[in-house]
């Protein structure tokens, strides 16, 4: 499951115990992401804090279902299957047209972004994401201008930064430390957006 010990839910004390606690879905699953962390809890405390905050928040005005497939598009960029699977089931479950849902995730492994049956704005978001994910020192103030141009207001335009920044980041500590789906339950995810503090998996 992991190039580095983990510590599993029963093995765990103190900190770590109450953080899977908070992070737990069905049956104290815990999500193998979430056990990389586990030699150091509180490196997990700021992994699930920025993701509940930039993925699964009230305050959010972009879909979560479009957070999601920008959360795909970075993990396949980054051929990331573990986040690529975990979030495709989430986005597919929160999108509820497994049509289009599948159409999407044909145009994202075909790395074809007019193909995505997305608006226009959309697909410009999934551009802004790919050059920020792949070449990122190329990313110039023209960027966030034609999302501006294309529909996206200014704090639309930060959460799609902040969640194609975020899934970089959990891609490599995912690719990094030999995270695999292996005992997971795939598709979980914080379901109560108003409490930011509720990082519960179902």
């Amino acid at each position: 499951m992991a190039w580095i010990k983990t510590i599993p839910f029963d093995a765990a004390t103190g900190k770590l115990r109450a953080l899977y606690k908070r992070v737990t879905g069905p049956n104290s699953n815990v999500d193998n992401i979430m056990m990389m962390h586990s030699l150091r809890p509180h490196t997990m405390e700021g992994h699930m804090a920025i993701y509940k905050y930039v993925l699964h928040h009230k305050d959010n005005a972009v879909p979560k279902w479009f957070l999601e497939t920008l959360g795909v598009w970075v993990s396949s960029l980054n051929t990331c299957s573990y986040c690529v699977e975990h979030h495709f089931a989430g986005l597919k479950r929160l999108l509820r047209d497994d049509v289009r849902a599948d159409g999407l995730r044909a145009a994202i492994e075909a790395r074809d972004i007019a193909e995505a049956p997305l608006d226009g704005r959309e697909q410009e978001a999934l551009r802004y994401a790919q050059k920020l994910t792949v070449n990122p020192a190329d990313l110039v103030q023209s960027d966030v201008q034609a999302l501006r141009d294309a529909g996206w207001e200014d704090g639309e335009i930060l959460e799609i930064n902040q969640v194609s920044a975020y899934f970089s980041y959990a891609n490599r500590t995912v690719l990094g430390l030999g995270c695999s789906t292996q005992g997971d339950v795939i598709g979980l995810s914080p379901g109560n957006n108003d409490d930011p503090d509720d990082w519960g998996h179902a």
